[in-house]
């Protein structure tokens, strides 16, 4: 398991290269990019700086990574994520799981995801033009998070 919070970019494909290289056991690998928009709630957006709390963040990471591997049969988990001042179409964060099968590494691919964007202390700004504003937290994001509590242990 691997957790990085970085400001320079990553290279997904040479990052799921490593993180499957030499491992026959790997049947699937699933991956998440997330990527800065130009707009967002109707608005243009010319860049966006994403802050942390170091120390807190990646132990919030490895907490939810940890979390996966507990709850799926996983061979390898990955976040990336970026900080300070991103364009649009500027990657933000990665997110990779391998395992023997599909299902399980695309179910904890969307749970880290979802996790990370509701428990990880990060906190965006966004420059528009009409000035700056920070981006409050989504119910929706709140909303895919509580899936994973179903009994059904998936998705609703």
């Amino acid at each position: 398991m691997t957790v990085r919070v970085q400001t320079m970019d990553f290279d997904a494909g040479a990052e799921i290269a490593r993180l499957r290289a030499n491992d026959p056991r790997v049947g699937a690998v699933a991956s998440f990019i997330g990527v800065a928009r130009d707009i967002n709630d109707g608005e243009s957006v010319a860049t966006l700086t994403l802050e942390h709390y170091p120390g807190m963040t990646e132990s919030a990471l490895e907490a939810i990574c940890q979390r996966a591997r507990e709850r799926w049969d996983l061979l390898d988990v990955l976040v990336v994520h970026r900080v300070g001042e991103m364009k649009p179409l500027d990657q933000i964060v990665l997110v990779v799981v391998t395992s023997s099968h599909r299902g399980e590494a695309f179910a904890a691919c969307q749970f880290v995801m979802d996790y990370l964007k509701t428990e990880a202390p990060f906190w965006k700004k966004e420059v528009t033009p009409s000035g700056s504003r920070w981006v409050d937290a989504r119910e929706t994001d709140d909303a895919a998070r509580a899936r994973w509590q179903s009994s059904s242990g998936g998705p609703a």
